[in-house]
């Protein structure tokens, strides 16, 4: 795979955000970094050599080489469609209690105020989206006030997979890869907006609005989710974890070790990364530095990135 140019489309392209037809889309950083886990680590199924293969386009903003360290970003997509602020997942959460996930533990990070430079108060938002539940997409969902979880946007309808929240309530005893990996999750950041009565339980597909719709695509999660943007012949995907590092461009069939469903999670890997290059299609991965977002294309038995075409690099 080459190291593509940095290339940009400027007639969709401000200082800050995306225009894409009648949606814009900001970056809102909550973290970026290493995440303690090397390549290896990490992705387990890489083919022998495959990170110093790609080692050109994949350094600095995915793998730091001197320490062998994958670096990821949390970030949310911050949408406006339709008249309505949408958040595209929330992130670790600050002071969320994660024994068993150190490097989220007891996170303090500056995200509200990110939120605000971005002209959206925790009150302004209408509708929050978790692409899947996991530890780092749904902690801002609720933040501490007092002793107690309390939704962090209190006017907003949640979107929640069904199958997700079903398979994550400890309730049910489902095991995960994650064993305790995602801990306290659904009591601190999922319970409490369903108890507030704010969650929207969707299964198959939902329809947003005109330009966004959800559409399940599992083997990451038993619910894990595309949002799909569609206005005025412009396209997206938010693919949340589906592609969780660059690697996975060239390599599809490499799995994260918190793919739930690893042949399921490779299929629809594929078939979005298809999806993407033939409809020319713009991919948001919910994890990825640099540019943030990438246009693909076919490329032997997989796929190699066409050209960065997000916001300004993410330091």
């Amino acid at each position: 795979m080459h190291h593509p140019p940095e290339q940009r489309h400027p007639e969709h392209h401000h200082p800050e955000q995306l225009i894409l037809g009648d949606v814009t889309v900001t970056r809102v950083k909550e973290f970026y970094g290493p995440v303690g886990l090397t390549p290896g680590e990490f992705f387990p199924d890489s083919p022998d050599g495959a990170w110093q293969r790609h080692r050109a386009w994949l350094a600095p903003d995915f793998w730091d080489p001197a320490t062998d360290q994958c670096r990821s970003a949390v970030q949310t997509w911050l949408l406006r469609s339709a008249g309505r602020t949408i958040l595209v997942d929330t992130g670790v959460g600050n002071h969320k209690e994660r024994p068993n996930a150190p490097v989220w533990h007891r996170l303090e990070t500056d995200f509200l105020a990110g939120l605000a430079a971005a002209g959206v108060r925790p009150e302004d938002v209408d509708l929050v989206v978790n692409t899947h539940l996991h530890v780092d997409h749904v902690g801002w969902n609720t933040r501490l006030d007092g002793g107690s979880w309390v939704p962090t946007f209190p006017n907003a309808r949640y979107l929640m997979p069904r199958r997700d929240f079903e398979f994550w309530d400890p309730a049910n005893g489902h095991r995960s890869v994650l064993g305790e990996g995602n801990g306290n999750v659904f009591e601190d950041s999922v319970a409490p907006v369903h108890q507030a009565g704010l969650v929207d339980l969707w299964d198959g597909g939902h329809r947003i609005d005109r330009d966004l719709r959800l559409d399940l695509a599992p083997g990451h999660t038993p619910g894990t989710s595309v949002l799909t943007l569609d206005s005025g012949g412009e396209r997206a995907l938010f693919v949340g974890d589906i592609v969780h590092t660059a690697l996975q461009i060239a390599e599809p069939d490499v799995n994260s070790r918190f793919c739930e469903d690893p042949a399921r999670s490779r299929a629809t890997r594929r078939r979005l990364l298809g999806e993407a290059a033939d409809r020319h299609a713009l991919l948001f991965p919910a994890h990825f530095g640099g540019s943030g977002a990438a246009r693909v294309e076919r490329r032997g038995t997989g796929f190699a990135v066409k050209d960065w075409a997000g916001l300004p690099r993410i330091a």
